[in-house]
């Protein structure tokens, strides 16, 4: 069935408009923030560890450093783990750690000593900040 074009552009246009008008009248509610529920341990690692510090050094394609690690487990999985010695952070790449490296950063500098107050208090700022 063959429509003329005029017909067919007046058709589009009054679609249009009333989509236009359906979409304005249309409730607009907020969106709503998603809780985080997910459960979060700061440990020492431990010999069980071993396994998931070494996937997480693969991921990072780099050699598992020696000594021991501040780790986070999130919901029972060893996702990030920092060196207590300094170091750099080991982190799955397919989760979201951001905000668990200066928590892991500062539990190690805790666990390490620091006798400079202000390196304290400056990772404390760097974690508020975010």
């Amino acid at each position: 069935m063959m429509v003329h074009p005029e017909i067919q552009k007046v058709m589009a246009a009054d679609r249009i408009e009333t989509l236009r008008h359906d979409a304005w009248r249309a409730p607009r509610t907020p969106p709503q923030a998603r809780e985080d529920d997910s459960r979060i341990e700061l440990r020492m690692c431990r010999v069980d560890d071993n396994v998931a510090l070494a996937e997480l050094a693969a991921l990072n394609e780099q050699a598992l450093p020696a000594g021991s690690f501040v780790v986070a487990v999130v919901d029972g999985r060893l996702i990030a783990a920092q060196p207590v010695d300094g170091g750099r952070l080991l982190a799955d790449p397919f989760m979201r750690t951001a905000n668990l490296r200066r928590l892991l950063e500062l539990r190690a500098a805790q666990i390490r000593g620091v006798d400079r107050p202000t390196a304290l208090r400056r990772l404390v700022r760097r974690s508020a900040a975010i």
